[in-house]
């Protein structure tokens, strides 16, 4: 019997950056609307969310600053690489991120974009409070610290 082709996993485009710049306070999963276009060009792994942040519009979220590149072989029915992208949420979850962003300090930040098992475009969203400078340094002081402790154990076993 003939083995069954393995199917590559498309990449996930990941914002490293907002662990770093944010403290995460809930993740959320998010449907997206994209073209055509986009939707290769993301299976091809040609996008880049850290600079992308989510915000309110007309009572809808809507993701801003996302870039996706524009997919070549689209000639010209591509796409605007940086267009606002539409966001699928329940009516209940549009009304409470609507109403935690309009608090002082609260951000929605799309920590990676990736295709679930059904092949659909989906957006992991964080609900997101910046960090000050002191903050940062204090992490980068515990991610060291673990590190030295794992090489530790290690070297005692």
């Amino acid at each position: 019997m003939a083995k069954k082709p393995v199917r590559k996993e498309p990449p996930r485009i990941e914002n490293r950056a907002a662990r770093h710049n944010y403290h995460i306070d809930e993740e959320l999963e998010a449907g997206i609307v994209l073209e055509g276009s986009e939707v290769k060009s993301l299976r091809a792994g040609r996008a880049n969310i850290k600079d992308a942040y989510a915000g309110e519009k007309d009572g809808e979220i809507w993701l801003f600053n996302a870039h996706i590149d524009e997919y070549e072989q689209a000639n010209r029915f591509n796409h605007f690489s940086r267009r606002p992208r539409k966001l699928l949420l329940h009516k209940r979850e549009v009304r409470k991120l609507i109403g935690l962003v309009a608090t002082k300090g609260i951000t929605l930040v799309p920590l990676r974009v990736y295709f679930n098992k059904k092949g659909i475009a989906k957006v992991m969203l964080a609900i997101a409070r910046g960090k000050k400078d002191y903050d940062k340094r204090e992490t980068e002081k515990k991610r060291d610290w673990q590190r030295e402790k794992a090489a530790i154990m290690k070297h005692k076993l």
